[in-house]
């Protein structure tokens, strides 16, 4: 297996990305599977996803010409965008980081967990953002424990809890120059 880690370079990337995440959205996989290999919650379209790419390109995970995996960069141009993710920028409003770039979603195909992709995204996306960016910032559904596991491994530290329409949501911050 070679994996490369790149940017999103074109829409045939960003279809990819959609159709990757299509496949693991929460309303999309079993609950069984949802606690064993976790989900993605948010369904973006091509013109948002494309817009955010312009901003800050996204990093992904190739196999050859297939998007085996994606981290999904978000500006704070984008707050207003998504309408789940308004409360996360609205907690960051009142945090010590300011100068952060936000990990919108990120995920990595079946066929290809557990292979070092995802911390491999994340190094990536550090590369990426140091020293524009002095931190990266996500939330991850508090029920997720697949995913919040998995960002804690790769270094991400808890800012807070907070609740947003009866969800809990874990906000976690990783050092981009650590």
């Amino acid at each position: 297996m070679s994996i490369l880690f790149t940017t999103a370079k074109n829409k045939e990337d960003l279809v990819q990305i959609l159709s990757l995440q299509e496949m693991n959205l929460k309303s999309a996989v079993s609950s069984d599977e949802m606690k064993q290999e976790g989900f993605v919650t948010v369904r973006h379209t091509l013109d948002v996803l494309t817009k955010m790419n312009t901003a800050c390109p996204h990093i992904i995970a190739k196999d050859g010409d297939k998007v085996v995996g994606y981290a999904l960069s978000m500006t704070n141009d984008f707050k207003d965008e998504i309408s789940v993710l308004r409360p996360m920028f609205k907690e960051l409003e009142n945090m010590s980081i300011k100068n952060f770039i936000t990990m919108g979603q990120i995920c990595v195909a079946k066929t290809h967990r557990k292979q070092g992709i995802f911390r491999g995204l994340y190094e990536a996306m550090k590369k990426a953002s140091y020293p524009k960016y002095e931190a990266i910032i996500t939330e991850v559904d508090a029920i997720n424990s697949r995913s919040l596991g998995a960002h804690y491994a790769v270094g991400f530290e808890k800012i807070c809890t907070y609740n947003s329409l009866g969800q809990d949501w874990e906000l976690i911050a990783l050092k981009t120059g650590a």
